[in-house]
């Protein structure tokens, strides 16, 4: 269109018409310097591309450019005196043939998938669809063209400075065996917290305040890994509910934080944070969402990609490329196989490690970024490129190693260098505790699932081990109820999983009964303990440190209120005691490097000491046999750990602690021997979860029988040549720094 000349829907002021130059296809996105600003755009079947510039708020648009140039499938141009803050979209042209997968229509404004922030909300409506969605009963309506300006009802993107002064600029880099998650939620860890300022809670401000950092370091955890902070999408059937999409799993930004997590909307908030926790030692880690967009599928609304190059980002049925591939089960699957697409992503993650300076990222299905159009490949594009890339290879990458497309279930099948949620820890635990037979399996997941991860060169942390996580129930729920209660997402308690392994103790839900109460509390410091105790990568969820409850809401991704906020001034006596066992347990696993081993405890003996890394002990203090692990009735039994096994590079404390940890499911009490180990006849009692507060209890003897309470655990460490004073030394530091 030559300048001047309008339309209805054109703007009425050119303002930099005379001020383009060609610019370059490089970097994608929108990279301002000091004179203007350098647009690129992908698309290989674009027929044209317009920018689109906007006022300040994004709600009127003063001025359109078509990007004149054209290179390796990108279209850019250089706008010579705009500035950052400058608010933009695209319009992109082309065919409109859904049935080829080309969904082109010049009508709705796009945002552009390299952006670093945006503003404005997006507003549903039917001008955001390709097609006349008002006719969404006609099978085919997704073949006809809807013309109308979607723009009024879009978000806009913005320019951004990148500048910035870190105070701190060493990242934490915590060696993965002693790393600890906590995942939460910006909004749900501060929406409620009484000594956060209320203008601030909620938001990347809040999740900086003193208190905040201060209550997570002297938890003792080490990462802090959050649920999905991009740019997403609110629902429109959760909105017509009274509802949100709370978690976030609906990115349409790859490249932004969502505006609703700032204070003032400006990524240096972000960058303050990143900051604010660097200095406190605690690393950062994003919950990220490369697997589907949240455009949805041939029904879905035109937003960006879909608009941008629709055959290109998109996996698309092979014989019917109208239709997508959803492997992902949300509409759509991102086609990492494409070369553009995987730049996108990988540009994405170094973005967030080199300008944000996050500390790595947990993969959402992550299954589905390994999969070629053959099938799950641990040699497939994105995967190795981030083994060969220099700058995600050093930062913490890990897998939810599942998704629901086929052979989507891969734990323990990604490369080296890989962590994994292992759903198999959570299960095994949930099930020994809950008083089932599975005394072998679960021996298998305190030594840190070998049989999933012992390969290729992997370590112990390979396993990422959880009992619990944002999806599902809270511990306190997981012992406090036996079924689901969704009632409140609207879904007629038909939505989350049924299979819980939980067990409501006698009672459904909250009860004055102590008796309950008590064995409720102790279930939860022994599934605490169990985790904490396990070889591997323990991961906590906000909150189950002092039993914070979602009710029985097993899926409250639309729960933006107080089931899924962290209740700060609700906690109980109870749930305080819990918060300090915790903070014990803890100490003990980072004081204690024979908890968090970088090597297989798989029974080696160490031929000069002549003693096995690991033994399993029976109630009768002798090793556990075959017969004894088949044993149906059987829900008792020691972990015998020997730091003398593993002398070489290895802190001098690791080569004198030896620990002996007791599970009991049971619900009586069961005499336990305590085992005669070679070098001393001595032990001390550190942790009992049947009495949480009481100091240790040392002098007991090799043969000693101390009584199990039901359902507990037990931690003794071996005196031996001063060992005990170290262990005890090495605990009050934890506790105390």
């Amino acid at each position: 269109m030559p300048d001047g000349e309008r339309n209805d829907s054109s703007p009425a002021v050119l303002r930099f018409g005379d001020a383009i130059a060609e610019g370059l296809p490089y970097p994608l996105g929108a990279t301002p310097d000091a004179d203007g600003v350098n647009f690129a755009l992908f698309s290989a079947h674009a027929t044209g591309v317009e920018l689109c510039l906007f006022d300040a708020d994004g709600s009127h648009e003063i001025e359109r450019i078509a990007l004149p140039e054209y290179t390796d499938e990108v279209w850019h141009v250089y706008v010579a005196g705009l500035k950052p803050g400058a608010v933009y979209g695209y319009r992109v042209s082309g065919p409109h043939q859904p049935e080829a997968g080309h969904r082109f229509n010049p009508a709705k404004l796009l945002l552009d998938p390299y952006a670093k922030a945006h503003v404005g909300t997006l507003r549903w409506s039917a001008e955001l669809f390709g097609y006349p969605m008002e006719q969404g009963g006609d099978d085919d309506a997704d073949l006809v063209l809807d013309e109308r300006d979607s723009a009024p009802f879009m978000p806009k993107c913005v320019v951004v400075d990148s500048t910035f002064t870190w105070t701190e600029p060493a990242r934490p880099r915590v060696p993965w065996e002693q790393v600890i998650f906590y995942e939460t939620h910006v909004r749900g860890f501060t929406k409620r917290h009484p000594a956060v300022p209320e203008a601030l809670r909620g938001t990347f401000a809040g999740l900086a305040d003193d208190a905040v950092v201060d209550y997570l370091t002297t938890l003792g955890v080490t990462s802090i890994e959050l649920l999905p902070i991009h740019t997403f999408v609110n629902d429109d059937n959760l909105l017509d509910k009274g509802l949100t999409n709370y978690w976030g799993y609906n990115t349409i930004g790859f490249f932004s934080a969502d505006p609703r997590y700032f204070a003032k909307n400006t990524i240096d908030e972000f960058k303050t944070m990143v900051d604010r926790l660097h200095r406190a030692g605690l690393e950062v880690i994003l919950d990220v969402v490369y697997n589907h967009t949240a455009e949805g599928n041939q029904r879905g609304a035109t937003l960006s990609f879909r608009g941008i190059d629709n055959a290109s980002y998109y996996r698309l049925m092979p014989d019917e490329p109208r239709f997508y591939i959803n492997d992902t089960g949300t509409g759509n699957t991102l086609n990492l196989s494409h070369p553009r697409v995987l730049q996108m992503v990988t540009d994405s993650l170094r973005y967030w490690v080199t300008e944000m300076k996050v500390d790595g990222f947990r993969f959402d299905l992550a299954t589905i970024l390994g999969r070629e159009p053959h099938g799950f490949d641990e040699g497939g594009g994105f995967l190795d490129a981030c083994r060969q890339d220099p700058i995600l290879s050093s930062v913490k990458l890990i897998a939810e190693p599942w998704d629901c497309g086929p052979g989507g279930y891969q734990v323990g099948g990604f490369p080296p260098g890989w962590a994994e949620w292992n759903d198999k820890f959570r299960d095994t635990v949930r099930s020994y505790w809950r008083g089932e037979p599975v005394i072998s399996e679960l021996a298998t997941r305190l030594a840190g699932s070998g049989d999933k991860f012992n390969h290729r060169g992997r370590r112990p942390w390979a396993s990422v081990n959880f009992v619990t996580a944002h999806d599902g129930f809270t511990l306190n729920d997981l012992v406090s109820y036996d079924e689901k209660h969704n009632e409140a997402n609207g879904e007629d308690n038909k939505d989350g999983t049924s299979d819980n392994r939980s067990a409501n103790h006698g009672v459904e839900g909250p009860t004055d009964d102590g008796d309950i109460r008590a064995v409720r509390e102790r279930q939860k410091r022994n599934i605490l303990a169990t985790l904490l105790f396990s070889q591997g990568t323990p991961m906590i969820v906000a909150g189950d440190e002092f039993g914070r409850t979602q009710h029985g809401n097993n899926n409250a991704y639309c729960q933006d209120s107080e089931i899924s906020w962290v209740d700060w001034d609700g906690r109980s006596d109870d749930d305080k005691a819990l918060t300090a066992f915790v903070t014990r347990l803890i100490a003990l696993r980072r004081s204690l490097p024979v908890l968090h081993r970088q090597r297989w405890l798989d029974g080696t003996v160490n031929e000069k000491l002549q003693v096995r890394d690991v033994a399993w002990i029976n109630p009768a203090g002798g090793d556990m046999t075959q017969e004894a692990w088949d044993d149906p009735q059987a829900r008792c039994f020691g972990m015998l750990a020997d730091g003398r096994a593993q002398v070489s590079g290895i802190p001098k404390l690791a080569s004198d602690a030896t620990l002996l940890i007791v599970f009991n499911a049971s619900p009586d009490l069961v005499g336990f021997k305590l085992p005669d180990v070679e070098g001393s006849d001595r032990w001390t009692c550190l942790i009992d979860t049947n009495v949480p507060v009481r100091d240790a209890l040392g002098e007991l003897s090799a043969n000693d029988v101390y009584q199990v309470t039901g359902r507990s655990v037990l931690l003794f460490a071996l005196q031996t040549r001063g060992a005990t004073q170290r262990v005890y030394d090495a605990l009050e530091k934890e506790l105390t720094e």
